[in-house]
């Protein structure tokens, strides 16, 4: 560098440092829009990379704004790629165009969507809409390019709560170092219909933020080690108050937990804070995952689906504070513990397989049901957790995810993903049973990712449109347990909304005999 300015001269190297580049305006970018061609409308997430591996992502609205200099004015040949979709591909293998790049123009370029569920736009993080603003649109979001400092965040949890939806995350990236904070994040936006976007537009997010302006901690507490917060709903108290109450960990690691217990919402100091510890041994009576609402002999319960409902409480404060009133769906004898094949079943007079909800009894998912079902300790056709794939009859392994209620097919709803699939944790399935302890039996793959993962996806029923036939769904697109060295730029580590149609033909099926 230093010869490059005494090449200059004292006045070259005066005018190299203080004459800034002038910002560049619409006209100055080649636009490029990527549509899916079922719908027309734009898609996020995909990647144009040049033939010298210069990699352009489209932002929410599908657009990239180009303007490389070297390769403006030209033809530039641009290869098209991204998860679920496909681009068609020329004599020679390759999937992708040669465009005509010119500053001012712009190109319209079609996609085949594969994937089922629809991908809609990015949630969270930094960016948003960058290529939109820069080729001169109007995004339909307040803080389209950033928001809060926030570059990246884990894992949301949500809930409609005093009239508005709150959102909580996991660990969050910020601009300025490349640790943020540990301590989960929160906003509130307005539900749609009452000031709120539609679903299928966006969501208008109102972070909780410190003093410098970036997305404060949810749960400040002063002890070492990050927080994590799940299984969060809204119960009434003694009172009758309604109080906003979730399940928190406070660890070292993933490995590694220090304490667990549970949190109410403080309104005035808007975090949480402890409201009273559980035993390190208690490892199910608590709340978890995301919640789903049942009402059985009169009284309504949360059911806590990981994706699996298999715990189940009260829906009162005091409930929920007390070990002794959560049950678990099981089919072990009652006051029994999973001993794998050893295990002790519980039948009836006929020899039936007696699965119900019991106190002090150890819940039975899909792992605790396959080490039964490989003993010879229950048949097959006793399962209720055998998931598998519709098409091929393969099993399915359950990793996250949600249930809910849909009307639309009068069922009881499941989105989750897949561990060890194509990708370890990026393939999403949707199934779907009669109650939520199933049986679920078959399962249809709705979004795939290559070598990427997509976790703890959410289904937000609170979102459902026309009688719960469109449904709404979110999880965390990142490379963490997927063996991808190179992250998406902006994408990787933040949350992406897709959109699935529940009168999709495809979505239909197969009879049981296809297992």
């Amino acid at each position: 560098m230093k010869r490059f300015l005494n090449g200059l001269g004292i006045a070259g190297a005066l005018c190299l440092g203080a004459a800034p580049a002038s910002a560049a305006s619409p006209q100055d970018y080649f636009g490029i829009e990527v549509l899916d061609e079922q719908t027309g409308r734009g898609v996020p997430l995909v990647e144009l990379l040049t033939v010298n591996h210069v990699v352009h992502v489209t932002d929410s609205a599908g657009s990239i704004a180009f303007n490389e200099p070297g390769l403006m004015d030209r033809k530039v040949f641009f290869h098209v790629r991204s998860h679920g979709y496909e681009f068609p591909k020329d004599g020679f293998g390759f999937a992708g165009q040669a465009l005509d790049v010119k500053r001012g123009g712009s190109v319209t370029l079609k996609l085949k969507r594969l994937n089922l569920a629809e991908r809609l736009y990015r949630i969270t993080g930094q960016g948003i809409y960058r290529d939109s603003v820069l080729l001169g649109m109007k995004p339909p979001l307040a803080e389209p390019v950033l928001n809060a400092e926030v570059l990246g965040q884990d894992s949301i949890q949500p809930v409609r709560y005093r009239d508005k939806l709150h959102w909580f995350w996991g660990d969050t990236q910020r601009a300025r170092y490349p640790l943020g904070q540990f301590h989960m994040s929160g906003a509130v936006s307005d539900l749609p219909g009452k000031g709120g976007l539609a679903p299928s537009v966006g969501i208008n997010l109102k972070y909780f933020t410190d003093a410098e302006g970036f997305s404060k901690r949810m749960a400040p507490f002063p002890e070492p080690g990050l927080v994590w917060i799940e299984g969060v709903f809204v119960v009434p108290d003694e009172t009758g108050r309604e109080r906003l109450v979730g399940h928190f960990s406070r660890r070292k690691d993933l490995a590694e937990e220090y304490e667990h217990g549970l949190v109410v919402f403080d309104d005035e100091r808007a975090h949480f804070e402890r409201l009273q510890p559980c035993e390190q041994s208690n490892r199910w009576r608590h709340p978890q995952g995301h919640i789903v609402r049942q009402r059985e002999g009169g009284v309504e319960y949360l059911l806590f689906s990981t994706p699996l409902c298999t715990v189940r409480v009260p829906a009162t404060l005091a409930a929920v504070r007390d070990p002794a009133k959560y049950e678990a769906f099981t089919c072990l004898t009652p006051g029994g513990n999973f001993w794998g094949g050893e295990s002790a079943l519980e039948r009836d007079s006929n020899g039936k397989l007696v699965w119900g909800w019991k106190r002090d009894t150890t819940p039975v998912g899909q792992a605790e049901e396959l080490a039964f079902v490989r003993a010879g300790k229950i048949k097959p056709a006793e399962a209720r957790f055998n998931v598998t794939n519709a098409d091929t009859g393969k099993p399915v392994t359950l990793h996250a995810g949600s249930v809910n209620w849909n009307p639309f097919r009068n069922q009881w709803v499941m989105i989750a993903v897949e561990q060890g699939g194509t990708s370890f944790l990026g393939e999403v399935w949707y199934a779907e049973a009669p109650s939520p302890t199933g049986p679920w039996r078959r399962a249809k793959k709705i979004v795939t990712h290559d070598k990427y993962s997509f976790y703890n996806p959410r289904h937000h029923a609170f979102f459902d449109e026309e009688g719960g036939r469109f449904i709404y769904f979110e999880g965390t697109y990142t490379r963490e347990f997927s063996g991808n060295p190179v992250p998406t730029p902006r994408y990787d580590y933040n949350q992406i909304m897709y959109r699935l149609d529940l009168a999709d033909p495809r979505l239909r099926l197969s009879p049981d005999a296809a297992r």
